[in-house]
C-alpha cells in the first residue's frame, strides 16, 4: 500500500488543486452554502479516518441530552439503504451504518438518522413532531452544502494534519488551509501525561487563527468488558482474540499490551463487512473482544453471542470546562 502511495504521488498536485477551488467557490460565494437558525454542530477531521469522531459525537450527546432535544445525522457508510433514514426498532448497522446503530443503541432519548445528502436530511429532521432542537452532524466537515454554526475539527495526535498532505500519498481530503473554518480543534487520542511543553509545541505548529480555541483529549477505557448477557473485570480474562474493525487499532493494542493481557489480534479494516468464512472462523473462538463499533455488527450473529465482548470508551478533555462552556454557550 504504501509503495501505491508513493507512485501515485504525481496526483497529488492534480488533487490538491481540485480540493482547494471547491473550498475557495464556497469561500468566495460562487458555491453556496446553506446556513440554519437554530443550532448546528459539526464534527469531523481534515485527514481519513481514525480521529475519534464517534466518541467525540457520543461526548456531545452526553453533555447535552438532559438539556436539548438532540439528533445526530451521519451519513451511515456502508449501509445498505439509500436516502435519509431515521432509525427506528428495526434499524441495524445495515440500514444505517454501525456508528450511527451504536448511538442509536445507547442513547434511546437522541433522534439517530443517516443521509448522504446532509441538507435534504437536516430538512428531514426538521420535520418530525419531535423537533430536534440542536443537530450534530457525523464527518461532515467537507459537506460544504450545510454550514454549521460550529465546526469542530480533530486531529489525532500521532498523525496531526500539519505533518500530513493530501490524498492519494498522503492522508488529507483536503489542504490543511481547510482548518481554518473550524472553531474548536481538539487533539485526540493523546498520552495521559502529555506535557505543557509539548502541548505549546503542537499549538505553534498548528497556528491557530483569531476565532479559534485548542483543546487535547485521551481516550480512557474501561475496567471491564461487557456481553449481552454478563460483565467482567478486564485485567482477569483469559487469553482472547482481539478484533478490530477501524481505522487505527494501534492505541486499543498498546493499551491491552499494557494491561499485560494475552490475545490474538484479528485486524480488519475500518467499516470491514464481515464475510460468512470470518463468522465461522470467530465462531472457533473461546473468548472475542472487539469494539463497540465492531460488537453492534458482530453481536446480531448467534453463534457469537455467547462469547462476544466489547471495550467501552470515552474521551476526556483536558480544560473540560471550558470545552463544556463553549459548546453551551454556542446552543443556548
Amino acid at each position: 500500500m504504501k509503495i501505491i502511495r508513493i507512485i501515485l504521488f504525481p496526483i497529488v498536485p492534480i488533487y490538491y488543486v481540485i480540493t482547494w477551488l471547491r473550498n475557495w467557490l464556497y469561500d468566495s460565494g460562487f458555491k453556496t452554502s446553506k446556513s440554519y437558525d437554530f443550532p448546528v454542530i459539526c464534527v469531523g477531521n481534515l485527514s481519513t479516518g481514525g480521529t475519534g469522531k464517534t466518541p467525540m459525537i457520543e461526548y456531545l450527546i452526553r453533555l447535552l441530552k438532559d438539556n436539548k432535544e438532540l439528533a445526530t445525522l451521519s451519513r451511515g457508510y456502508k449501509r445498505k439503504t439509500d436516502g435519509f433514514v431515521l432509525a427506528d426498532k428495526y434499524a441495524s448497522a445495515d440500514t444505517i451504518g454501525d456508528e450511527p446503530f451504536q448511538f442509536y443503541r445507547k442513547f434511546s432519548n437522541v433522534t439517530v438518522a443517516v443521509d448522504a445528502d446532509r441538507q435534504n436530511g437536516i430538512a428531514e429532521l426538521r420535520t418530525l413532531n419531535s423537533l430536534p432542537e440542536v443537530i450534530l452532524l457525523d464527518d461532515a466537515f467537507q459537506h460544504r452544502k450545510v454550514k454549521a454554526g460550529c465546526n469542530i475539527l480533530l486531529t489525532a495526535y500521532n498523525n496531526l494534519y500539519y505533518k500530513d498532505i493530501v490524498l492519494p500519498t498522503g492522508n488529507l481530503r483536503e489542504p490543511r488551509s481547510g482548518a481554518k473554518r473550524a472553531d474548536l480543534i481538539v487533539v485526540t487520542k493523546c498520552k495521559k501525561d502529555l506535557s505543557e511543553a509539548e502541548k505549546q509545541k503542537i499549538t505553534s505548529k498548528l497556528k491557530l487563527k483569531n476565532h479559534q480555541k485548542l483543546f487535547f483529549s485521551y481516550v480512557d477505557y474501561a475496567t471491564d468488558v461487557i456481553s449481552e448477557y454478563e460483565v467482567l473485570e478486564l485485567v482477569k480474562l483469559p487469553k482472547f482474540t482481539l478484533v478490530t474493525g477501524i481505522a487505527n487499532a494501534k492505541p486499543l493494542v498498546d493499551f491491552l499490551v499494557e494491561k499485560g493481557l494475552e490475545f490474538d489480534h484479528m485486524e480488519f479494516s475500518d467499516h470491514y463487512s464481515f464475510k460468512v468464512s470470518d463468522i465461522e472462523t470467530l465462531a472457533s473462538k473461546s473468548l472475542i473482544i472487539t469494539t463497540e463499533k465492531d460488537y453492534v455488527r458482530l453481536s446480531g450473529y448467534e453463534e457469537l453471542k455467547s462469547k462476544l465482548y466489547y471495550l467501552p470508551i470515552q474521551i476526556k478533555i483536558d480544560n473540560s470546562e471550558q470545552f463544556n462552556a463553549a459548546v453551551s454557550a454556542f446552543v443556548s
